[in-house]
């Protein structure tokens, strides 16, 4: 009997310890769906803002607006709205990253994050993201609470790149003729 008991502790004991290790590996960031910050460029500094961008978030799960240029290198402050009933979420990613990380949120509904590329809003109120795109191309946007993402909500951020974009000259005048 006593070999039997100290059998199932060490069964529990092991389960217990693979469950917890689990648990770390996905608060970390680096589970199935994680973020590489460098694809995307990296978060942003709240004093070194190009601009701000609002978003809305709505019921109707979608973004308003879905869509945004912005150049390369630019830091951009999004102020992201929920105007709905329930908790949305705007995160920054590649579509294989966020298609990814929407797979992992369908099976834990409530797993919390608290990443830089990301902001989760509670219904009528609003948060943050300070992001800085360091590298040009398409960077894609979703909610991800289970549902959102199937049913349309995303958008994309499409970066400039530096010779994509016009400079300015000296007194204030793009690259245009009088």
């Amino acid at each position: 009997m006593k070999t039997l008991h100290t059998r199932s502790a060490r069964v529990a004991f092991v389960a217990l310890t693979t469950v917890l290790l689990s648990s770390m590996a996905l608060a970390s960031g680096n589970h199935a769906g994680g973020h590489d910050d460098e694809a995307i460029g990296k978060p942003g500094v709240a004093a070194k803002a190009n601009r701000t961008v609002q978003i809305d978030m709505t019921d109707a799960m979608r973004f308003s607006p879905s869509g945004l240029n912005v150049k390369q290198g630019e830091t951009v402050r999004f102020v992201v709205k929920n105007s709905g009933k329930v908790k949305h979420e705007m995160v920054l990613g590649t579509e294989k990253e966020l298609k990814e990380h929407y797979e992992v949120m369908k099976k834990n509904p409530e797993m919390e994050h608290a990443d830089a590329n990301m902001v989760t809003v509670a219904p009528g109120k609003t948060g943050e993201i300070i992001w800085q795109f360091t590298k040009a191309g398409k960077i894609d946007f979703a909610c991800l609470q289970p549902g959102h993402y199937d049913a349309g909500m995303k958008g994309a951020v499409v970066v400039a790149g530096a010779s994509g974009t016009a400079t300015k000259k000296a007194d204030g005048h793009g690259d245009h003729k009088h």
